[in-house]
């Protein structure tokens, strides 16, 4: 049964999800939310969702016009370098972005009666990302769960693996690494020096096709 809306950035988590799941998922939601690396991530996701032949809705959110701050979106600072862990990346921290995210898709969710949002958040996010931890998942899975008349749930399965995990997980399933797109700068090619450059590379090591500048 086809009950999943999955929010689908086109990154790597969110492709071995979509990998994973496909023949339970019955919409794939990507945000065209303003960040630098939008445009290139949903051009892949558009191409993996077209691959599994599962529908591609792209939400139009732009929040550089209500004010957030962020270095990730485009009226931001520079994108710092550096690995995920560092003091520097919480200037990519985008305000509440997987709080706002999951409650449109909730409401997409309801509207075509599907009860399960899948959602790609993993251990790696938790040192900067709070929207990420699963204490935010439970919460914000209570409150849907609760304001919606079918009872739709969030499935966060990554919550608790590693980049490296994930990675490992897409290899075993044939997940296409080369038809995803991480970089925060948002260039053709991957920067290779921003946090998520720096921790595709470590997750990948042994099997990774991404062309770095660096």
């Amino acid at each position: 049964m086809k009950n999943i809306v999955i929010l689908y950035s086109g990154g790597m988590d969110s492709s071995v999800a979509l990998y994973q799941y496909s023949t339970q998922i019955r919409v794939a939601v990507s945000f065209n939310y303003g960040s630098k690396h939008n445009k290139k991530e949903i051009q892949f996701a558009a191409q993996n969702c077209k691959a599994l032949g599962i529908e591609h809705r792209i939400i139009e959110l732009d929040l550089n016009k209500m004010g957030f701050v962020s270095s990730l979106l485009q009226t931001g600072g520079d994108i710092p370098n550096g690995h995920y862990e560092d003091e520097t990346m919480k200037s990519t921290v985008v305000p509440f972005r997987n709080g706002i995210m999951l409650s449109i898709a909730a409401g997409i969710a309801e509207s075509i009666d599907c009860n399960r949002l899948l959602i790609s958040n993993h251990a790696g996010d938790h040192a900067i990302y709070p929207d990420c931890r699963p204490e935010f998942i439970n919460s914000m899975n209570d409150a849907i769960r609760f304001g919606t008349y079918n009872n739709v749930e969030i499935f966060a399965p990554m919550t608790n693996l590693t980049k490296r995990e994930i990675a490992l997980l897409g290899k075993e399933i044939n997940v296409p690494f080369e038809n995803t797109y991480s970089c925060y700068n948002g260039q053709e090619i991957h920067c290779g020096t921003c946090g998520t450059c720096v921790e595709r590379k470590e997750a990948l090591v042994g099997f990774d096709p991404t062309e770095y500048m660096v």
